[in-house]
C-alpha cells in the first residue's frame, strides 16, 4: 500500500486552520486508498530527532507549517535539521514533499519557500503545495471554494508522487555536492539512526555532559591549571556554614553577572556539592552581583531580603529563596 506521512509543526491549537486544510488533505488521499499518518511535533518534542527514521516507510511527505508569528515555527525547523543530520539521504531522494504553509499573521509565501528551499538542500523532491492566509478560520472552514481548491491541490500530489512526475532540474541540484554538505564525519545510514536515538535520549545526554564535566576537571589539574573561581571564597564560606536540612533536595544557579560566572548549588540532604560551571533544569536560578554575594555569605543581608529590595532575581519556586537562608546560616 502507498503511505504518505503528515509532519505537523504548529500547536495543535483547535482554532488553527492548518488542522483544516490537514484533515481534507487525510479525506481525499484515503478515498484514494492511500495510508496516511500524521505526526504531531508537539506531542513528542524529545522524539523529534528519530522522526527522520519514518521517512524510511513513507512514499511522499506533507510538511505543515502554521505561522503564528515568525517563520516556520521552531518545531518543524527541529525537524529539518534532524533531517539533515541524521536522515538517509538516499531516502529522502526519492521522496515527493508538498509544502504547506497556513498564516494567521502574516508570511505564509516566506515559510512556504523555506519549506521548499530546504527540501530541495535534503534532495528530496517537491511538489505543488498550499499557501494561504486565513483571518477568519470558520469562514475559511465553510467556504466551499477553498475545500474544492484544497481536494484539487491533494489529487494533483497524488499524481505527481504515484506518476513519478519529474521536474526540470534546479541550480540547487548542481551545488549540494560541493556546498551544502554536512560538516560532520561521514555515517552510514544505520549509524546515523543509531546517533539520532542517542540524542532523544535525555539521560544519555546529561551523562555524557557529566563525563566531559569530570573528565575536563581531571585534565585541568593533571596540567595545573585552576580557576580561581574552582574553590573560591563562595564555595568555601557556603561549605563552613552549610546546615543540612533532611528530607531536602535542591539545586540553585547563582549566576554572578559582573564576573560572567555561574556558581551552582547542589544539595541532598546532608551532601553538598558548590562549584562554577552549568546545570541543567535547576529548582531556581538567581542573578545578582559579586558586591551584593559578598553581603549575603558575610551576613549582612539575607538571600530573601535582598530579593526584596530587588538587588537580586529570581527564576523559578520563590519559596525556595527562604529554604536557602535555612541551609546556608551565615554569622550575623
Amino acid at each position: 500500500m502507498t503511505n504518505v506521512n503528515i509532519y505537523y509543526g504548529g500547536r495543535g491549537l483547535i482554532e488553527d486552520p492548518s488542522n483544516f486544510v490537514i484533515s481534507k488533505l487525510i479525506q481525499v488521499l484515503e478515498e484514494l486508498n492511500i495510508q496516511v499518518k500524521k505526526y504531531n511535533l508537539y506531542e513528542d518534542i524529545r522524539g523529534i530527532s528519530v522522526l527522520p527514521t519514518t521517512l524510511k516507510d513513507a512514499d511522499a511527505i506533507i510538511l505543515a507549517a502554521s505561522i503564528e508569528w515568525l517563520g516556520i515555527g521552531g518545531l518543524l525547523q527541529q525537524f529539518l535539521d534532524s533531517c539533515w543530520l541524521y536522515g538517509d539521504k538516499e531516502t529522502i531522494k526519492r521522496l515527493y514533499m508538498m509544502p504547506v504553509a497556513i498564516s494567521t499573521t502574516y508570511g505564509e509565501k516566506e515559510a512556504y519557500v523555506t519549506l521548499v528551499k530546504a527540501w530541495e538542500i535534503l534532495g528530496g523532491k517537491i511538489c505543488d503545495g498550499i499557501s494561504a492566509y486565513v483571518s477568519n478560520n470558520i469562514d475559511f472552514e465553510t467556504n466551499s471554494d477553498y475545500a474544492a481548491l484544497i481536494e484539487k491541490k491533494a489529487e494533483n500530489f497524488y499524481r505527481a508522487f504515484s506518476k513519478k512526475i519529474i521536474s526540470f532540474p534546479s541550480s540547487t541540484d548542481a551545488v549540494l555536492d560541493n556546498v551544502a554538505q554536512p560538516k560532520s564525519i561521514s555515517l552510514t545510514p544505520q549509524e546515523s539512526e543509531q546517533l539520532s536515538m542517542y540524542v532523544s535520549n535525555d539521560k544519555y545526554v546529561k551523562k555524557q555532559k557529566a563525563d566531559i564535566k569530570e573528565l575536563s576537571q581531571m585534565f585541568r589539574g593533571m596540567m595545573g591549571d585552576s580557576s580561581p573561581y574552582d574553590k573560591g571564597p563562595y564555595i568555601e564560606t557556603l561549605e563552613n556554614h552549610f546546615h543540612p536540612v533532611p528530607g531536602v533536595a535542591l539545586s540553585f544557579i547563582i549566576e554572578i553577572a559582573d564576573k560572567g560566572s555561574t556558581l551552582v548549588i547542589e544539595t541532598d540532604n546532608t551532601s553538598l556539592n558548590c562549584y562554577y560551571g552549568e546545570k541543567d533544569n535547576p529548582d531556581i536560578i538567581l542573578k545578582t552581583t559579586s558586591n551584593v554575594m559578598d553581603k549575603i555569605v558575610s551576613g549582612k543581608n539575607t538571600l530573601q531580603s535582598t530579593f526584596m529590595t530587588g538587588e537580586l532575581t529570581a527564576r523559578g519556586d520563590f519559596k525556595i529563596l527562604r529554604i536557602f537562608d535555612s541551609l546556608f546560616q551565615f554569622q550575623r
